[in-house]
């Protein structure tokens, strides 16, 4: 298993510039209280911390590749008497090996344009969702990066690897049965798509 490219865990002071209130965030994409919630590229925790604060009672499934990553989250899951948080060392594209039953929820934020076959990522993601479940995925908006400044800095991935909206949708619904069913805009730099997972007919 080798980690996305070019989706390294940014330090959460800049980041902090970008989701000066991240639970909020996940409100706006519509994640709520009570969705079982899994977070695949979750590092360190940004949004799976306050996901936790979000979904409660339901479960907060940390995912990622870089077991350093979940081991910090794990200290300030405790630290903050997080208890409805649970860390996986997994590869997205096959979480099914990571989560031992079906989520509301599966939240991508920042990694999707570093996958190498974002389509078996979706695929899996469609996967270990119940039925009319959603995946949602927050992406850097396709400018140039040196118009994506944090600190006065350009900050994100690549140009030529950024998606627009349209084109996160084709990846994700050439992939598995979903339907797009909101584009929300995150200012400054980034949207979020959310998918439902269709019924088979």
């Amino acid at each position: 298993m080798e980690p996305f490219q070019n989706t390294s865990q940014p330090d959460w002071d800049w980041w902090s510039r970008l989701w000066p209130a991240p639970g909020a965030t996940l409100r706006s994409l519509g994640i709520d209280s009570g969705d079982a919630l899994a977070e695949v590229g979750c590092g360190n925790g940004y949004f799976a911390l306050p996901a936790a604060r979000v979904v409660d009672p339901a479960t907060v499934f940390a995912v990622d590749l870089d077991r350093t990553l979940l081991d910090e989250l794990d200290e300030l899951a405790a630290l903050h008497r997080i208890e409805n948080l649970e860390t996986a060392h997994a590869d997205a594209r096959d979480m099914a090996s990571a989560l031992l039953k079906p989520v509301d929820v599966v939240l991508n934020a920042n990694t999707f344009h570093g996958i190498d076959d974002p389509g078996a990522f979706a695929a899996s993601a469609h996967d270990v969702l119940a039925p009319d479940g959603e995946f949602v995925v927050v992406n850097w908006h396709d400018a140039a990066r040196e118009d994506t400044r944090v600190h006065g800095a350009a900050r994100g991935p690549p140009t030529d690897l950024r998606l627009s909206p349209a084109a996160t949708e084709r990846i994700v619904t050439d992939a598995a049965a979903f339907r797009p069913i909101e584009t929300v805009d995150l200012p400054p730099y980034h949207y979020g798509v959310r998918f439902q997972k269709e019924s088979p007919s």
